[in-house]
C-alpha cells in the first residue's frame, strides 16, 4: 500500500466446507429411517393387520411420530411402500395366467397364486380383499385382477370348461369372501390349509363336475377348529385395535 491509499478491506473469510457436509449424513440417515419404517410397518401389518396403530409401528422403528408423517403423510402412503413389490407379483401372475393354453387351466393357476399371497400375511390379505383408496397400485392391481378374471372367464365359458351363468362379480365376490377366511384359517391349522375350500370352491365353478368328484386336498375342520376359526375372524379385533389406539393416542394421517 502506498502512502495516502486508502487501506484495502481484508477479504472475507471463505465459508468452511465443514459446514456443507451434513447434508449426505442426514440423507442418509433418512434413507435408513424410511427403510426401519418400511421394514417394522411390514412386521406390525402382517400381525395386526392394515388398521394396526401408526405410532406402534414407528416404535418398533426406533423413530418418533413425527418422523413416521413425514416419510409417510398418510397411512396410504406407507402401505404403497410397504406392500407395492407384492402387488406388482400379483399382477404377473395374472399376465401369466392369461397365456395358459387352456382357460380352466390358468384360472386354477391364477387363483391359487392369489391364495397364496392372501394367506403370506394378514397385511396382504386386508389389502386384497378389501378397498383402501389412494394406494394407487392397488387400484391398478384391482383393475388387472379383474381383466384377468374376465378374459379368463369368458374363455373358459367358449371352451365349456365354466358354468355359463358365472359372472366376474360372483367370482370375485366370493374369493373376497373366501379370502378373508384365510388368516384365521391358516392360524388356526396349517399354512396350507386354504387349498381345501379353494378346491371346493373351483369345483363348483366347473360346466361338467368330474365324476366321480376329484377328493378335496388336506383335512376336514374339526368342529372345535371351526369354532376357532370363526373366533378369529370375530369382531374382538376390531375393538383390541381401537383399545390400543386410545391407549398409544394415534394420531390419524
Amino acid at each position: 500500500m502506498t502512502v495516502g491509499e486508502e487501506p484495502t478491506a481484508p477479504a472475507p473469510a471463505p465459508t468452511a466446507p465443514a459446514l456443507a457436509a451434513p447434508a449426505p449424513r442426514q440423507r442418509r440417515d433418512a434413507r435408513r429411517n424410511r427403510d426401519r419404517l418400511v421394514e417394522a410397518a411390514h412386521a406390525v401389518f402382517t400381525e395386526q393387520g392394515l388398521e394396526a396403530p401408526l405410532d406402534v409401528i414407528a416404535r418398533r422403528a426406533g423413530v418418533g411420530n413425527a418422523t413416521l408423517y413425514r416419510h409417510f403423510p398418510t397411512r396410504a402412503a406407507l402401505v404403497d411402500a410397504v406392500f407395492h413389490g407384492q402387488l406388482t407379483d400379483t399382477m404377473t401372475a395374472g399376465e401369466r395366467a392369461r397365456t395358459a393354453a387352456d382357460a380352466w387351466t390358468g384360472l386354477n393357476d391364477y387363483l391359487r397364486t392369489v391364495f397364496t399371497t392372501l394367506a403370506a400375511d394378514r397385511g396382504t390379505n386386508d389389502l386384497m380383499t378389501t378397498r383402501l383408496p389412494d394406494v394407487e397400485v392397488l387400484q391398478a392391481v384391482h383393475a388387472h385382477n379383474r381383466r384377468t378374471v374376465d378374459l379368463l372367464l369368458d374363455r373358459a365359458r367358449a371352451e365349456g370348461t365354466v358354468r355359463p351363468d358365472v359372472t366376474t362379480e360372483d367370482l370375485l365376490f366370493a374369493l373376497a369372501a373366501l379370502g378373508r377366511a384365510v388368516p384365521p384359517l391358516t392360524k388356526v391349522t396349517t399354512p396350507d390349509a386354504w387349498h381345501r375350500p379353494l378346491a371346493l370352491f373351483l369345483e363348483g365353478l366347473r360346466a361338467t363336475p368330474a365324476t366321480p368328484p376329484r377328493p378335496l386336498p388336506g383335512s376336514a375342520l374339526t368342529e372345535a377348529q371351526l369354532g376357532a376359526v370363526l373366533g378369529e375372524m370375530g369382531p374382538h379385533r376390531a375393538q383390541q385395535t381401537e383399545g390400543t389406539r386410545a391407549k398409544g393416542g394415534e394420531r390419524s394421517p
